[in-house]
Parts: C-alpha cells; structure tokens; sequence
C-alpha cells in the first residue's frame, strides 16, 4: 500500500473507496460524464478567440491585442500537456485510485480558469498559458484518464459501452460549453466608451496608432465598423482603447469556479470494486476470441515495431488536421462567410457552429468505432483519410466559389464537409485502441494507447501552428495584393498615412482586409475567404501520407510476442 493511504489526504486513497456490498455501480458513470463534461469543454476554446483578440479595444483590435496566432498557443499548449499527462499518469492512477486523481484535476482545470482570469485581467499572456494551458492541461490529461480506468474495472461485462459514455462526455463537453460561453461573455461585456462617428471626430495617425483629442487629453481609440459596434449594442465610431470589457476574465473565473466544484462532486462519487469482484452471473470470455492477433506484444517491446509508429503517425496526422481547424473553427466560418454573407453567418451562426462541431465529434466517436467493429479497423482508417483527403480539398472551392458568387449552396457544402471532417476526428480517437489491440493483442494494450497518446501532445502543436502560420501568410499577401490596387490619396485619406507606412500600419492593426476593401477598386474580389485555402491542401496532404501508413500496415512479426500468458480473469482492487 502506497505511503499515500495515510496522512491529510489519506480519506482520497484507493484502499478508503472500496465499494461495500451492495453498491450500485450505475452511480459511477454519471461522475464520469460529469468529469469528462467539464473537462471536454477545451473543443470549445475557439469561442474565447475574439474576446482575447480585441481585449483591449472591445469593439475592434487595439494595437497592443493579442494575435489570433498567439492566442490559439494556448489551446495548443493545453492538448500537449493533456497527452503528456494521460500518457505518464497511468501508473500513479493504480497507485492512489481515481478519486485522487480527479481531485487533483479538478484543482489544475479549474484554477487554470481562474489563473488565466488574472491574466486576461492583467493583459498577462503568460499567465493563460500557465494556468489555462500548463495547468489546466494536465488537469485536462488526469481527468480524461481517471474516469475510463475505473468504469473498466465496473463493467468488465460492458466495456465498450461503459468507456464511450465517458468518451462521449468528452467528446460533447463543447455541446454544453459554447453556448453556455457565449452566454457568458455577453452578461459580463462593458462596450467602451464612444466619441462619435468617424468624421466627427478628429484623429491623428502615429506610429501605426489611432488617437484623438478629448477634454481629458489625447486617447488611443479604434474605429469600429457597424458590424463590430452591432454586438455591443453601438454603432459605427471611434471608441477609447481600454475603456470597455469582453468579459473574458469574467466568464474564466466564473467557469474556474464551476468546474472545480462539479469536478470535486463527481470524484467523491467514486469507488472501486472490491477485490475479486464481479458482475452477479457473468464469467469472463478468452481474450483473444474474435482478435486479429491471438498473441500479445510487450509494452517496450511495441515501440520497437513499426506498426507502432504507423499508427502513431496515422493518429498525429488525423488529429493535426482536425484540431487545427477546431482551434480556429468559430473564426473560419466568421471569415469565409462573414463578410460575403453577413445576414445569414452571424455571431450567433458561428456559435451554433462550434456547438455542431462537438455534436459530431461526439456522434463519431460511436458511429466509426461501431462500424470499425463490421468493416475492420485498417478499412475505417482508409475512410478516414481518402473521404478525409477529397473533403479538406473541397473547402478552398467553397470558399473561392462563395467569394465571387455568394450562394447558400456553398455555405451548405462548406458546413456538411466540416462535420463530416470532425465526426471522423472523434472516430479516430475512439477506434485507435481497438486498432492497438488487433496489433498487439490485449495484455499491454492500455499502456501502448497511453504512449501513443503522446501523437496527440504534438498534433496539438502541429494543428494550430501550421493553420495559423499559413493564415497569418495568407493575410499578408492579401494586404500588399490590395494595397497595390487602392488609390494612394484614398488610402491616406482613409488611414491618416501614406501608403509608405503600409508595414506599420498593418502591425498596428489599423490597417485590415476589411477597412481595405472599402477602398479597393469596384469588382476587387474580397480575398478573405481564401485566407484558408493553402491551409487546406496542408492538411489534405497529412492526410496522404497517414493513408500510405494505414495501407503498408501488416501483423506483427512473432519475433515480437511476448509469451508470458494472459490471465482469463484480473482481480481488481
């Protein structure tokens, strides 16, 4: 018994949950959903890009906002030390028992809110990253494995399905979480203060910045367009820097709180079963029935193989491409078909569409890994990445056709590619182990998922940075592109500055595609939409390569089995 059974904490240890006779074990999975709710609510991350975006300005970008590039860091950060944590924390789970450990999560997860409600508060950076994404995720990580390790131990009878209630909880936290989110955010927003419209208030441009002359002397301001002023309840104008709220650090502290409280319930939920323990009538099955391997591998031994790596890559890649387009989900859709069809993609449209985004990934983590057990894993695999590959290079067609002819069909498309796209991300998740457990037989297949994990930590990475370097890319050259086409007296007319300080300008965020395209020439095509397109052929050529990698996929060789035989029935403490 681990020293951890005595002492202040010792009433959270493993030994002191032993469910007594009679216990109902149907109260354990209501906690883990409940957990794994709580904790599943990263996916919705893209709701908290505008507001951290333009925290400073409210209405529109002030110069010392953050960049979206910097800000979807955090979610990245977070899906690292979520994989790193799930991957490592295995052994210190059967150690002290899932009520420790969701304990603990709940405490990381919930103050990293609360920290990066300070930070939000403050203009901190560093402090979001330290508490929403160090710590908040490797609560994210202890929390994701607590849960399933012990339903599994519950339900030997009923694995699959006890699991993906839990995995469901995950995979559908955002479904709770967006609008729950959006909600927030307006409760707790402050418009800033407004000076007037535009060409009633005088304003000087320097270095890039926007400022004008009031009573109190000279303020930085921003200049917000009807559509930005719309969600404040304000119209088009000039409005002082640093005098309003989005609510951010608000709506962090107030989810901090939440989250720890319903995870703390959840985990005094908790018990383990007994020793010997087991479901009244049921005797356990040969392990091996039905397997495509009838051997096992060793944990140390599997990465050894190459099938290991193949499916490590083909679980990075999958997730490379699907978690960079969750990251910025809400801002892509706001984007493509915001500025081409602003009656219809609304902020609330662009919510309702992260919501959809959980509801698939949620709804796919049953659907494939149920039709993986009739059309076998490899050939799931194959699904994933041919529709996935034909699916990424459709939406640069949505978003170029939908530029030159705004048309409903293309939002249509654009909407029913995504979903399928994410319901395939989920399903990824959900089959892989089973995939493992074909390969490598079932003995170590746990600790093998959990090494595996760490493809997770680096698509997390991966995703976010690739579409938002090549965004970020994309952007520039449709600033110089448009620069070059507008009027130069327009142009400092509209913006106080010539046309030399175009660099400045655009660091500054004075300058925009937007505030860009009311002065291009007629018949300039907006190139927003397209921001995505080179982003999109990235992701579809991940995809290829994660194909080749299924496809070569064989047994593996005897040389690799581990003899040591694999008990028909494992007590559990």
């Amino acid at each position: 018994m681990s020293n951890a059974s005595g002492g202040a904490l010792g009433f959270l240890h493993k030994s002191r949950i032993v469910a007594e006779p009679g216990f109902n074990r149907w109260r354990v999975p209501p906690a883990s959903i409940a957990i794994h709710l709580c904790i599943g609510s990263v996916y919705a991350w893209s709701v908290f890009n505008p507001p951290l975006t333009r925290a400073l300005g409210v209405v529109a970008p002030a110069a010392d906002d953050w960049s979206l590039s910097s800000v979807v860091w955090i979610f990245s950060v977070a899906i690292v030390f979520l994989g790193l944590a799930a991957a490592f924390a295995g052994k210190w789970l059967e150690e002290v028992g899932p009520r420790m450990v969701g304990v603990v999560a709940a405490f990381l997860w919930g103050g990293g809110f609360i920290i990066g409600s300070f930070g939000i508060a403050a203009h901190q950076l560093w402090l979001i990253y330290l508490g929403y994404g160090v710590l908040g995720g490797c609560g994210l990580g202890l929390g994701y494995v607590s849960p399933v390790s012990t339903l599994i131990r519950w339900f030997p009878d009923r694995r699959g399905m006890a699991t993906g209630m839990a995995i469901m909880g995950f995979g559908g936290g955002a479904m709770i979480a967006a609008p729950v989110k959006g909600w927030l955010l307006g409760v707790f927003q402050k418009a800033p203060d407004f000076l007037g419209a535009q060409d009633a208030v005088a304003t000087v441009v320097e270095n890039g910045r926007v400022f004008a002359e009031t009573a109190a002397g000279k303020v930085e301001v921003v200049v917000a367009s009807a559509a930005q002023a719309a969600s404040f309840g304000g119209d088009a104008g000039v409005y002082v820097v640093g005098t309003g709220n989005t609510g951010a650090a608000q709506t962090f502290m107030t989810l901090g709180i939440v989250y720890f409280i319903v995870m703390i319930l959840a985990s005094f939920q908790y018990r383990v079963p007994a020793e010997g323990w087991k479901p009244a009538g049921w005797e356990p099955k040969p392990v091996a029935s039905g397997m495509v391997s009838q051997n096992n591998v060793h944990i140390d031994q599997a990465l050894k193989t190459p099938q290991f790596w193949q499916m490590w890559v083909m679980l990075c890649f999958n997730v490379t491409a699907g978690i960079g387009v969750i990251g910025v989900a809400k801002t892509m859709m706001s984007e493509i078909f915001g500025s081409v069809m602003p009656l219809v993609v609304t902020a609330a449209f662009a919510s309702t569409y992260v919501l959809m985004i959980s509801v698939f990934n949620m709804v796919g983590r049953f659907f494939w890994a149920s039709t993986s057990d009739y059309i076998g894993r490899k050939a799931t695999y194959m699904c994933f990445f041919v529709l996935g590959t034909i699916l990424y290079l459709s939406i640069p067609y949505f978003a170029s056709a939908v530029a030159t002819t705004p048309a409903m069909i293309y939002l249509i498309g654009f909407y029913a590619a995504t979903m399928i796209i994410f319901s395939m991300y989920g399903g990824g998740f959900a089959t892989i182990p089973a995939y493992l457990a074909d390969m490598f037989g079932t003995m170590h297949v746990g600790g093998i998922h959990g090494r595996l994990l760490t493809a997770w930590s680096t698509a997390g990475v991966l995703g976010p940075l690739a579409i938002t370097s090549l965004r970020q890319m994309s952007v520039t050259n449709a600033i110089q592109n448009l620069a070059a086409k507008v009027d130069p007296a327009a142009f400092a007319e509209k913006f106080g500055a010539p046309l030399t300080q175009l660099d400045q300008l655009v660091a500054a965020k004075t300058v925009t595609i937007a505030k860009l395209m009311e002065i291009a020439p007629d018949g300039t095509i907006d190139p927003t939409p397209s921001l995505y397109n080179t982003t999109m052929y990235c992701m579809a050529a991940l995809l290829v390569v994660a194909f080749f990698a299924n496809l070569l996929m064989k047994p593996v060789k005897e040389h690799h089995h581990h003899d040591e035989p694999e008990l028909q029935a494992v007590p559990v403490e």
